[in-house]
């Protein structure tokens, strides 16, 4: 059973930086892509971001391209998601996600959430 834990959300002003963290335990990262999602009072969850087992492949969403990077750590059995140059539309609950090898389709496994809010 794969577990993840994310961490590293909080208050920060537009223009600023955040990292986040997606932290697994039970069972190696090394097979499974990482896709990371928001959900903002209100709206329904949308993906922001995922990169894949094998390859490390990358792909983002639109409103974030150019602003956020992921990236992950085999080793540490962890994935980032730095992000930069944030907006208050950025504001929502992160979460990250795993699925068997490839970005999208069924992600079988979630965290719990960082909240990540952007204001001044």
């Amino acid at each position: 059973q794969l577990q993840l834990v994310e961490s590293g959300g909080g208050l920060v002003q537009p223009g600023g930086s955040l990292r986040l963290s997606c932290a697994a335990s039970g069972l190696t990262l090394d097979y499974y892509a990482i896709g990371w999602f928001r959900q903002a009072p209100g709206k329904e969850r949308e993906g922001v971001s995922c990169i894949s087992a094998r390859d490390s492949n990358t792909y983002y969403a639109d409103s974030v391209k150019g602003r956020f990077t992921v990236s992950r750590d085999n080793a540490k059995n962890t994935v980032y998601l730095q992000m930069s140059r944030l907006k208050p539309e950025d504001t929502a609950i992160y979460y990250c996600a795993a699925n068997y090898e490839v970005c999208g389709g069924h992600y079988e496994y979630w965290g719990q959430g960082t909240q990540v809010t952007v204001s001044s």
